[in-house]
Parts: structure tokens; C-alpha cells; sequence
């Protein structure tokens, strides 16, 4: 990430970066896999973010 850029920018990125994580193992387990998938999973090339 770069460095000149407002930090309030940097924090709002920073956030999308750690929503787009899997569903953790464990949660797939306890739930008997009716909970898979994550579904604010991004793709970096398909969606844009909005963030300013």
C-alpha cells in the first residue's frame, strides 16, 4: 500500500482487506457446512471499491 495517501483512506482499505478472508474451518464445522462460503468475498479484478 502506499504511502501518500490519507490514513482515514488507509484504514477503510485496510478493513476491505480483512473482510476478504474465508469462512475459518471451524465455523464450516460447527455449523455442518450449511455455512460455507463467505458472501462479501471480493475479487480484486472483478470489483471495484468505492473508497475515498
Amino acid at each position: 500500500m502506499a504511502k501518500n495517501k490519507p490514513s482515514g483512506v488507509k484504514n477503510r482499505l485496510y478493513s476491505k482487506i480483512k473482510q476478504n478472508n474465508p469462512v475459518p474451518t471451524w465455523v464450516i464445522v460447527k455449523t455442518r457446512r450449511k455455512v460455507r462460503t463467505n458472501p462479501k468475498r471480493r475479487m480484486w479484478r472483478r470489483d471495484r471499491l468505492k473508497v475515498k
